[in-house]
This record gives C-alpha cells, sequence and structure tokens, in this order.
C-alpha cells in the first residue's frame, strides 16, 4: 500500500508540471485579464492611463446607448444569418469530402485554405472582389446583364455582405472537426443499410446524422462563439463612420471603438462583459440541449 501511493504521488507531480506551463499561460493570458475587464468595467478613465472607480455608472449608460442595442442587433443578425449557414455548408463539404472521390487531398486543402490565411489579408481580397466600381463580382454581373450592386456601402445589403464572407472564411474549419467525427463511424453500418436498400439520403439521416450529433453540437457551440466575436472582417471592409458602418458594427467592433479610439476603457470593458455574458448564457443553453439530446 505504501508503495501504491508512493507511485500515485509521483504521477501526480509529473502531471502538475506537464500541465503547469499551459496552466500559467491560461491564466496569465485569459482568465487574469479577463478579470482586470470586469473590474475595469466599473471604473472611467481619466487620463494619462489612471481610472476612478465609478460603480455601475458603465452598466447604465450601456442600458440606454441605442448605439449598443443596435450594435448587439448587427451582431445577431449576423449569427442567425451566418450560423445556420456556416453549419450545412460545413456538414456537406465533410460528408462529400469522406468518400473516395479523386483528388480528395487537393479538394480538402483547397476548403482549409481559407482557415490558415491571415484575417487581414481575407479581408482585404474580398473587399477587392465586393469593390462597387472595378470589383470582380459587379464586373461578372455586368457582364450577366445585372446593375452592378454596392456591397459595402448599401446599409440594406452590407451585412449580407460581412455574412458570406464570414460562412467562407469558417466552412473549411468545421468541415475538418466534422470530418473527424464522420471517419468514427463504422462502415459496416452503411454496407448493412445498402444491402437493405437504404438510398444515400436515408442513410445520410438515420445514421450519418445520429452519429455525428457530439461533434456538431461542439460545432454549433465554437460557431456561434466565433460568430458574436465578429470583429475583423467589419474592421477591415466597412468605412468607419460611413452608415454602413451602423448597420454592421458588432458588439466587438464597439469594444473596440471605445476601448481604443474613444480611450474610454471603463465603458468598453463593460460592453465586452455584455458580450461575455452573452456568450456565457448561449454556450450553457447548447450544452443542456446537447445532455438532453444524448439522454434522448
Amino acid at each position: 500500500m505504501f508503495k501504491r501511493k508512493k507511485y500515485d504521488k509521483q504521477h501526480l507531480i509529473f502531471g502538475y508540471l506537464f500541465i503547469a506551463p499551459t496552466a500559467i499561460g491560461l491564466f496569465f493570458l485569459n482568465i487574469w485579464p479577463a478579470i482586470q475587464t470586469v473590474i475595469l468595467s466599473f471604473q472611467r478613465s481619466t487620463g494619462f492611463g489612471n481610472t476612478s472607480f465609478v460603480g455601475v455608472d458603465n452598466y447604465k449608460k450601456l442600458v440606454s446607448d441605442r448605439e449598443v442595442w443596435q450594435s448587439l442587433f448587427n451582431t445577431s443578425l449576423y449569427v442567425i444569418l451566418s450560423v445556420p449557414a456556416i453549419i450545412i455548408l460545413s456538414l456537406l463539404v465533410a460528408v462529400l469530402m469522406n468518400q473516395k472521390i479523386k483528388g480528395l487531398s487537393l479538394y480538402r486543402t483547397i476548403y482549409f485554405l481559407p482557415v490558415v490565411a491571415a484575417p487581414s489579408a481575407v479581408a482585404m481580397l474580398w473587399r477587392w472582389l465586393f469593390n462597387s466600381e472595378y470589383g470582380l463580382i459587379n464586373i461578372i454581373l455586368r457582364k450577366l446583364g445585372f446593375q452592378g450592386i454596392a456591397w459595402m456601402t448599401n446599409p440594406n445589403i452590407v451585412i449580407t455582405t460581412i455574412v458570406i464572407v464570414g460562412i467562407w472564411s469558417a466552412v473549411g474549419y468545421n468541415m475538418i472537426l466534422l470530418l473527424a467525427g464522420l471517419q468514427e463511424i463504422p462502415k459496416d453500418y452503411y454496407e448493412a443499410a445498402t444491402i437493405d436498400g437504404a438510398t444515400p439520403a436515408k442513410q445520410f439521416f438515420n445514421i450519418t446524422l445520429p452519429l455525428v450529433t457530439p461533434t456538431l453540437f461542439f460545432v454549433v457551440v465554437t460557431t456561434v462563439i466565433g460568430a458574436f466575436q465578429v470583429f475583423d472582417v467589419i474592421f477591415m471592409m466597412i468605412e468607419p463612420g460611413s452608415e454602413a458602418m451602423l448597420h454592421t458594427e458588432s458588439l466587438a467592433y464597439l469594444f473596440y471603438k471605445h476601448s481604443f479610439i474613444l480611450n474610454d476603457k471603463g465603458y468598453g470593458s463593460a460592453i465586452v462583459v455584455l458580450l461575455l455574458v452573452i456568450i456565457l448564457v448561449l454556450t450553457g443553453v447548447q450544452m443542456k440541449l446537447q445532455k438532453k439530446w444524448v439522454n434522448y
């Protein structure tokens, strides 16, 4: 018994040593900045890096700020439009990439390229494609006899532009996750279903979809979190101060605006705390739904 306890203690020590670099990095790079942000949300910048405690004044201002509500609406609209499309397209592409087809590695690489590309480069590329005067998309539309579209300046459709870029950027990453889940499904199920005369559609809904659900729930959670944090595409593609910006400004962009442009880091921190609360609530709801689905 004594040797067994000593053996377990040694494993425990080595275990802590192995996870120490990651745990220390997680605390100082993620947890501690989050704690500081929450503390800063109860303060107000007074200049020269100084702050003063103002209690819940920032949160009172946040509730009555129309720009915050507009940004929350823009962010929610982006999530509603982009997340279902990302999930559906990612699943369809993953199913296709799980088939035995010629040039499979090349197709997988092409779909995954947007993930490894720099966000700024991606945004600049799409900004050129969506340009009203010399953008490739409008050139093609004019060749087909249609009128060019003001993709990045028309307030009524500018959110659609951001959604298209968001979908294009996220499908490749989710495809890899779903593909890993699909490859864990035993091939025997499909062979038995084929012998029984099941069509590919029935195999998808009765075998593929139920068995890939755990991975699909994870993809949904990460996609929703990523969609609520949309910033770089808006920052790089939309002109600041324009009417189009008013209809695309997200909570993450509003946080950047108040914290680093207007130098009101206390109010900016309150905005990002609001965003954090929304993400935590939605994640909790999704986890409960996943638990009910698994039990069902």
